[in-house]
């Protein structure tokens, strides 16, 4: 399927590795231009090259942290007028809500939730001025199955859903979507992280933890992030400007509802 996508534009934060990177690489592969923002400057500049030589593209990568003004400035310099938005970002790791502190939730909320609503403030009227526009979130299956452990992310990314929800509905009828993609488990540096915020003394170790997560998965693995690549260059392509303000589960069947 052609995705009609050649020749756009996409400004992708957090896409230096995983799924960032997976968004970026499946975008660029349909002949879209990509400016990449990740705060570690060797690793981004190892993946813009890596992306540039599998896809011939023009890969432009933005050394910034994103939660800042001077970050989100830079990243838009490079790339003022996006047609395509993926907003991304890690979460912390696990912990006990009873010792975090108010400076730990403001943090949360910079990082998960404030920072990409700037994001879609500075982007969203250009693309309805223009007529296309997709902006993609990656938040996380847990706001719709809260982990207490995982509060500080629980709290910070449903903040964020609410708010793309009811901007959702104000762009759509100018070819602008806005949607976010919940992933569950995937082989990813961040899946890596979560699980060794779990290890305890004595407990069970990394291997132990990471073997029991994909055989409790009802496909018994873990996601592959190019699969979820692909689901977010579907939801950029012209041909899902009827999908707006959905939050699209990609878990391998992990959330136990039916809505």
């Amino acid at each position: 399927m052609d995705l009609g996508l050649r020749g756009k534009r996409a400004l992708l934060s957090g896409a230096s590795r995983g799924l960032g990177r997976a968004c970026a690489l499946a975008l660029a592969t349909e002949g879209v231009d990509v400016t990449i923002v990740a705060r570690t400057r060797d690793v981004l500049e190892r993946t813009a090259s890596e992306i540039r030589a599998a896809t011939g593209v023009t890969v432009t990568p933005v050394a910034g942290d994103i939660t800042t003004k001077e970050g989100r400035s830079a990243a838009i310099a490079a790339c003022p007028e996006p047609d395509i938005l993926l907003n991304n970002a890690d979460g912390p790791v696990p912990g006990d809500f009873r010792q975090w502190t108010r400076d730990d939730w403001i943090a949360a909320l910079d990082s998960m939730m404030l920072a990409h609503i700037e994001m879609m403030r500075l982007t969203v009227d250009g693309m309805m001025d223009r007529g296309f526009g997709r902006i993609v979130n990656i938040v996380s299956r847990s706001v719709k199955v809260p982990q207490l452990e995982l509060g500080l992310s629980n709290g910070a990314r449903s903040g964020l859903v609410g708010f793309a929800g009811g901007l959702a509905r104000q762009t759509v009828h100018r070819n602008v979507t806005v949607n976010n993609l919940l992933p569950g488990i995937f082989d990813s540096d961040a899946q890596k992280r979560h699980i060794e915020g779990m290890l305890e003394p004595g407990g069970k170790t990394f291997e132990q933890h990471w073997r029991e997560r994909a055989a409790a998965n009802p496909s018994k693995r873990y996601g592959d992030p190019k699969e979820l690549g692909a689901y977010c260059a579907f939801l950029c392509s012209v041909h899902a400007g009827y999908i707006t303000g959905q939050n699209l589960v990609i878990d391998g069947g992990s959330y136990p509802g039916a809505f």
